[in-house]
């Protein structure tokens, strides 16, 4: 994520994410403290409905700008939003609110594969931040998250014990581990749901039907793990509008 400031009181944040089966864009603009603007691209998704859950991050227009990425969840249903746009609004958000002018998460997990030890580890500025060792849906070590469940009330735990930069990296590592879970199966065999229903904007059950797969959009970086933003880094930069 980048951000900068081009008027008096109006700054702008951009974040993006790219993994095996996504890669969006989210632009965040605030006035004096509040956001003003929310806005997403997406630039390859699972189904041919993603993109439009972007008109959803308008429900954020007006909150206040926190430190905390997980505070975009006190003003909208997650349930009813891109997952990972919503992520990324809360990155950006928090980007603004400490004046962060880059950072830059590198997460890699483990494919889960039967009888084999998982681990999860998570960079930022090169620097190794996190390092779990997984016990399916659960982190066994290191303290503090030992024992600790990765399914509901982690969010809330990460808010309730941890710091808003270390809180901010154990959600990024918990995100990019459920999205790893995919790895493993075949997205685009006939017949096959790629996603929960009722656990995003495309998956509510009034719209399920029509999230198709978009067939042949999983890509694998595993030999390749610089290719991943590739295409972001001029927008990232202040370069690009598009």
């Amino acid at each position: 994520m980048a951000t900068r400031k081009f008027a008096l009181g109006v700054h702008e944040a951009r974040a993006a994410v790219e993994d095996d089966f996504h890669h969006f864009r989210v632009t965040i603009v605030s006035r004096d403290g509040h956001v003003e603007t929310a806005a997403a691209q997406s630039l390859r998704t699972p189904t041919v409905i993603c993109s439009q859950a972007g008109n959803r991050l308008i429900e954020l227009i007006g909150m206040r700008i926190d430190p905390a990425s997980a505070s975009v969840l006190k003003h909208t249903d997650a349930r009813l939003q891109c997952t990972h746009m919503i992520d990324l609004a809360g990155l950006a958000v928090a980007a603004l609110s400490r004046g962060t002018t880059f950072r830059q998460y590198d997460v890699e997990v483990d494919d889960k594969l039967p009888g084999t030890p998982r681990r999860a580890r998570l960079r930022r500025a090169d620097e190794l931040m996190l390092n779990w060792e997984l016990d399916g849906y659960a982190v066994k070590n290191p303290p503090p998250y030992s024992g600790r469940s990765l399914g509901a009330g982690f969010t809330g735990w990460t808010q309730e014990h941890l710091r808003p930069d270390e809180a901010e990296a154990a959600l990024v590592l918990r995100r990019a581990i459920f999205i790893s879970n995919g790895r493993t199966v075949d997205l685009d065999a006939p017949g096959r749901r790629s996603g929960p229903v009722g656990g995003c904007w495309a998956w509510q059950p009034e719209r399920a039907d029509l999230a198709l797969r978009n067939f042949g959009s999983t890509q694998d970086f595993t030999e390749c793990p610089d290719d991943l933003l590739e295409q972001d880094e001029a927008w990232l930069a202040f370069e690009s509008i598009g």
